[in-house]
């Protein structure tokens, strides 16, 4: 998803996840609703997400912060965990295994210990996407996840992409890197004050007189981004 600044592209996935409450309108997600839902909800019907601004527990441990997006499907029953019974243990023991796995997917198995504050901006963002997939998301919504990234970042960040793609996850990504979106995308929605302007394929949007005209009156090396990507 694509757009000028203030096109709305964050609020739409802030409604979409449950942060944000549409004034009118569906979202319907694998034939459900999810208007409404408090966004712990909305993960446990298969959507995922990360966020322009990192949000992790920066004193918590790399591999501890994964850990909370599995107990969004967790199943042991809160008495289970207070005593501590073998089903919580085994549990624990399965969580801190999937954590490390997912960690691995993304190629920071080796920092699973680390504090989260202790990595670099590139490394978090990572760490972000792994707690995203460790809940089993159907869909995941990426804001800018190439956001302060150089630009070996931004390549092994693309590789991330494709294999959650080849995951069978469907990949919805908000980002001003022209070059990035070309290379990753199946297709591209350009956002205008709130309007979908366009949906089509990376090629034709280069070339859609409605995107260009949107882009128009903004900074001349945004419109050319798009033009020359």
């Amino acid at each position: 998803i694509i757009g000028p600044n203030g096109g709305g592209k964050t609020t739409l996935f802030n409604c979409i996840t449950g942060v944000q409450r549409p004034k009118r309108g569906r979202i319907v997600f694998d034939g459900r609703s999810v208007v409404g839902l408090r966004p712990h909800v909305v993960v446990s019907r298969g959507i995922g997400r990360t966020f322009q601004g990192i949000r992790l527990f920066k004193n918590m441990a790399v591999f501890e912060n994964v850990m909370v997006g599995l107990y969004a499907r967790h199943r042991t029953m809160t008495w289970q965990a207070m005593l501590h019974t073998p089903g919580e243990r085994k549990d624990e023991l399965r969580t801190l295994q999937e954590s490390r796995r997912w960690l691995s997917f993304v190629g920071l198995e080796p920092l699973a210990g680390r504090l989260a504050t202790e990595l670099s901006y590139a490394d978090q963002r990572r760490v972000e996407i792994a707690r995203a997939l460790a809940a089993h998301p159907h869909l995941v919504l990426f804001d800018e996840p190439a956001a302060g990234m150089n630009p070996t970042e931004k390549l092994e960040l693309m590789g991330i992409i494709r294999k959650i793609r080849d995951l069978g996850i469907t990949v919805v990504l908000i980002e001003h890197d022209m070059s990035l979106v070309m290379r990753v995308s199946d297709r591209i929605a350009v956002l205008d004050h709130g309007v979908l302007i366009a949906l089509d394929k990376p090629a034709a949007i280069q070339e859609n007189p409605a995107v260009i005209e949107a882009y128009l009156g903004r900074e001349d090396d945004e419109l050319d981004a798009v033009q020359e990507a």
